[in-house]
């Protein structure tokens, strides 16, 4: 397995799991903070180890495995704490979309790279602004800092909730001539 900061900033990030699932069930005052920073630390590394493989020329096959898997487990993680925690229907649907989205697009993107099609549902940048304002969402649904920063990280979520069914619509789009072609 070959070793770089990438791939470090990667191990790190999902090494982070279990520490952010212990704080946040922890009774005391300053565990919601601590779960919120321990999870925006993780989405920080999110974004620094693909910066890095780019910056750094140190992209490999594996950090280009590991890297979505731990995004998805992370991302994954949170929701169902949250659903768990806020008992609402709404926040449980749009965690549903959220997580049906990674497992519908991740196949997808199975499927394509089969056929030798992988570049026609790459990243995007939609799907890049649905992670940006999802991570935002899901720190400030974790700290709960006042009641108005809470809504707006509630509004957040559900403005993610829409550019996840966006992205999905939109990666299934570019795929559809393929998807349907007998």
């Amino acid at each position: 397995m070959p070793f770089n900061i990438p791939i470090a900033l990667t191990l790190f990030r999902l090494v982070l799991l279990p520490v952010f699932v212990v704080l946040f069930y922890l009774p005391y005052n300053w565990a919601p903070f601590a779960a919120a920073f321990v999870f925006w630390l993780a989405a920080v590394t999110d974004a620094l180890d693909g910066y890095a493989a780019r910056k750094l020329n140190q992209s490999t096959r594996f950090g280009a495995f590991l890297d979505p898997v731990a995004d998805k487990v992370m991302v994954s993680t949170a929701l169902v704490l949250l659903v768990q925690q806020y008992d609402s229907v709404f926040i449980t649907i749009a965690a549903l979309f959220m997580i049906g989205r990674e497992i519908v697009i991740s196949a997808l993107r199975e499927w394509m790279a089969e056929i030798g099609k992988r570049g026609v549902v790459a990243v995007s940048w939609m799907g890049k602004y649905k992670t940006a304002a999802q991570m935002v969402a899901i720190v400030g649904l974790i700290w709960q800092p006042n009641a108005f920063l809470t809504d707006v990280a509630i509004g957040l979520f559900y403005f993610a909730a829409i550019l996840t069914c966006w992205s999905m619509f939109s990666y299934i789009a570019a795929a559809w001539k393929d998807l349907t072609n007998e």
